[in-house]
């Protein structure tokens, strides 16, 4: 069911959207990441016997799952519930998402003859994507969804190492090691990233965001030169499509500057950088996502509280602010306190 004009007004107007274009706003806009998820009960008996990947597949699951915290907390956008290896899977990658573990791969990409195991990503190969946003866009009416992927970089290391890695080492010794392979694997990867999130715009998604998890774990030499170029792709590949870009890492704190000049038109924080400082490393030209450690909400509500508002101070000059966490909601987080994080903002922000 397309949206209808009034609907497609509502989102042009919606709080979200409005900062991601560096609007004046009503409130300060919030949304969690990985709202969608463990830390709801909900979840957890909707998603009882389904394994992750499968309920990524069942656009009925994937819509009920999106929508649970809209309805809980009240939140300015939905983001797309799914798992960043959700393409490779559907390009036909051996990979499965191990519980407690995470995603893990059959065969780590090792040689050059692994290359030609990531053919391109067709809009037939995930239409349960297309069928589910479609979905979630007409019951979501004027709340903004997001889509999102992964970087090149963090889907590269899941490929390379086989899995979740501390020291990226394998990773580093091809991208060292062997440069053309390297530069070769993202570019496809970047290809693949950019026709995953094109198939959601085209869908309905409002927004995207571009997950590079585990991008901190290089110096800025060789994300510029090494990483960075692939990035650049994907959001190439959907800077036609006149939706707002967001690009979130883990530990990039030095990277910041770089994460915004390859192509984002937000640049997402985690908790190590005060969102004034954040400005400063940004030039003072993009809005700010962020950024409150998700650990925080395992404190008292006053503290809690105050914790938040240290990040709105800290927010107060940048050229646009979208509250959110500074990584992932954790799984045993309270729900409630996600809630009552979600009404402080909105008071505290109202104008």
């Amino acid at each position: 069911m397309p949206t209808t004009p009034a609907a497609d007004e509502r989102l042009a107007d919606s709080a979200f959207l409005r900062a991601c274009r560096g609007e004046e706003v009503p409130h300060t806009p919030v949304w969690f990441m990985r709202q969608a998820g463990r830390s709801l009960p909900e979840y957890r008996k909707v998603r009882e016997g389904t394994a992750m990947l499968e309920a990524c597949a069942r656009p009925d699951l994937v819509t009920e799952i999106t929508l649970q915290p809209v309805r809980r907390h009240g939140v300015d956008a939905a983001i797309y519930f799914s798992d960043i290896v959700v393409p490779l899977k559907a390009v036909g990658i051996d990979l499965d998402i191990v519980p407690g573990v995470g995603p893990v791969v059959a065969e780590p990409f090792r040689t050059r003859a692994d290359l030609e195991r990531l053919r391109p990503l067709e809009s037939g190969d995930v239409s349960y994507v297309t069928e589910a946003v479609r979905l979630l866009t007409a019951e979501l009416g004027g709340t903004p969804l997001i889509g999102f992927a992964g970087a090149p970089f963090t889907l590269a290391s899941y490929l390379v190492e086989g899995g979740p890695s501390r020291n990226h080492e394998h990773t580093k010794a091809l991208m060292y090691g062997d440069p053309q392979l390297w530069s070769d694997l993202l570019d496809r990867l970047a290809d693949i990233t950019g026709a995953f999130l094109r198939v959601q715009i085209e869908a309905g998604a409002s927004a995207v965001q571009l997950f590079d998890s585990w991008v901190g774990a290089l110096s800025p030499t060789d994300y510029r030169t090494r990483v960075r170029p692939a990035s650049e792709k994907v959001f190439a590949a959907v800077a036609g499509h006149g939706v707002p870009r967001i690009h979130f890492g883990v530990g990039t704190g030095e990277l910041l500057g770089q994460l915004g000049d390859a192509g984002a038109d937000v640049v997402g924080v985690d908790w190590r950088v005060p969102l004034d400082e954040a400005a400063r490393r940004t030039g003072h030209t993009k809005p700010l996502q962020g950024n409150l450690d998700p650990a925080v909400l395992f404190a008292p509500r006053e503290a809690v509280e105050e914790q938040a508002a240290a990040v709105l101070d800290a927010a107060r000059d940048v050229p646009a602010h979208i509250f959110n966490l500074g990584h992932g909601v954790l799984p045993t987080t309270d729900p409630d306190a996600l809630t009552r994080l979600v009404e402080f903002v909105h008071t505290r922000t109202a104008r």
